[in-house]
């Protein structure tokens, strides 16, 4: 996270209309950037970016290969998704911290910036989890329940997301469990998938 100021968010599209609202929509509350490509992105990262608007469509440089870029180089942000391209099961393996589809309006661009921007201080074990819920959900929101039983990469996930539960949980349960920061991370667990 930026030490001083407002958080850095990071807008990455080809389409200048697009990220322009973007742009205005968020400037008043965050250090808004805007990049046009991957490569564009991958420059501006290096100096600085808390999270990552992330268009999954773009030419030359795939939104898909900027956040594998991302994740490999060990930059340390959160990133979403926003895409025209409805949710399929290929998501299970992208490392995306949040998945909106195309146009997103104001109040939900807000609130998944607001979400990344919290999940930031997380240790790397709760944002796994996180970002494994997001791709959860995604897929929930699109596919039918039929489809999803038969599917092997969500089942995959399934698994995933019990395990690193089990895992936070050992975790919280090291710490003193009166705390309220325990208290209010086991809500969220219990709620999972509400609000993503």
């Amino acid at each position: 996270m930026t030490d001083t100021g407002p958080p850095v968010v990071l807008v990455v599209e080809d389409e200048p209309d697009v990220a322009e609202t973007y742009r205005r929509w968020l400037e008043s509350t965050y250090d808004v950037r805007v990049a046009a490509d991957g490569a564009e992105a991958m420059d501006e990262l290096e100096e600085s970016g808390d999270v990552v608007l992330l268009d999954r469509m773009m030419p030359e440089m795939s939104g898909e290969e900027v956040l594998r870029e991302i994740r490999d180089r060990g930059i340390d942000c959160r990133v979403a998704m926003v895409s025209a391209v409805d949710p399929d099961f290929d998501i299970v393996e992208m490392g995306f911290d949040a998945y909106l589809t195309k146009p997103p309006d104001r109040e939900e661009l807000f609130e998944t910036i607001e979400r990344l921007v919290g999940r930031a201080e997380l240790d790397s074990d709760l944002q796994e989890y996180y970002s494994l819920v997001a791709r959860q959900s995604a897929l929930q929101t699109e596919k039918s329940e039929a489809e999803l039983e038969a599917s092997e990469e969500y089942s995959a996930l399934t698994d995933r997301i019990e395990a690193k539960r089990d895992a936070v949980d050992e975790e919280l349960g090291d710490m003193a469990s009166d705390t309220a920061f325990v208290g209010a991370v086991r809500e969220i667990m219990n709620g999972e998938g509400e609000g993503e």
